[in-house]
């Protein structure tokens, strides 16, 4: 058996015995252990109680968290004509049309989030095996086909996350950097988790918000009260 770390068995040992949490000794627990050399990401994961193969029961949607990512989004926009220069205008980093699906063809994929007018989608879905497996590809579901594309943009830039649920019906997304201060982290969490509570599909039976866990990039996880993560404590 691999000998474990310092670091890793600090962490283990501060989170031995350690479940259901507040969300504040949560944020302060993980924050406390993200020790790696960089600004680790937190992230949260959510149990859901849906089935995803069942359209009823799809989960998915968007949320603008309040205090951003701590991501450098780079935004990609299908658009022409005055379209394209609203796109440019509000900081899209590539603008393009039948030239941009070919760099894409190409294998040049050099964004984070895409975005196309609505007459741009017979370009986009000739695209669909390239950015369907990326999570790339536009869709009005979540906003990302849409005539408003400067909204977008700016949406994308400010830190907005799209989620959707897994096979095994779990959601998850990152919710900040380690370097935030605790309380932006807060209520970035009780964000995501109030917009995926308000994605209840309409399918869903029983007990709908299942598991709620917070880790950092490198370090272990820890379960949250769901009471407490959805702000009801």
């Amino acid at each position: 058996m691999a000998k474990l770390g310092k670091r890793t068995r600090a962490a283990r040992e501060a989170f031995a015995g350690k479940e259901n949490l507040s969300v504040e000794d949560a944020v302060a627990l993980i924050k406390s252990n993200a020790k790696a050399k960089f600004d680790e990401t937190i992230e949260i994961a959510m149990n859901l109680g849906v089935d995803p193969r069942h359209a009823d029961q799809m989960v998915r949607g968007t949320v603008n968290l309040p205090n951003g990512t701590g991501k450098t989004v780079r935004v990609a926009v299908f658009a022409r004509g005055a379209k394209a220069d609203e796109a440019q205008a509000a900081g899209a980093d590539i603008v393009g049309a039948e030239d941009l699906m070919e760099q894409i063809q190409g294998g040049n994929i050099n964004f984070d989030r895409c975005i196309a007018t609505p007459d741009m989608m017979p370009v986009v879905g000739r695209l669909g095996k390239i950015l369907g497996p990326r999570n790339l590809m536009p869709n009005p579901k979540v906003g990302t086909v849409t005539m408003d594309v400067a909204d977008a943009v700016k949406s994308a830039k400010a830190g907005q996350v799209q989620f959707k649920a897994e096979k095994a019906g779990v959601v998850h997304a990152g919710v900040g950097k380690a370097s935030f201060d605790a309380d932006k982290l807060i209520e970035n969490v009780r964000a995501f988790v109030d917009a995926v509570s308000k994605a209840k599909p309409a399918g869903a039976k029983g007990a709908y918000l299942q598991k709620v866990s917070l880790t950092s990039t490198m370090g272990p996880g820890v379960s949250v009260d769901i009471t407490s993560a959805t702000g009801n404590a």
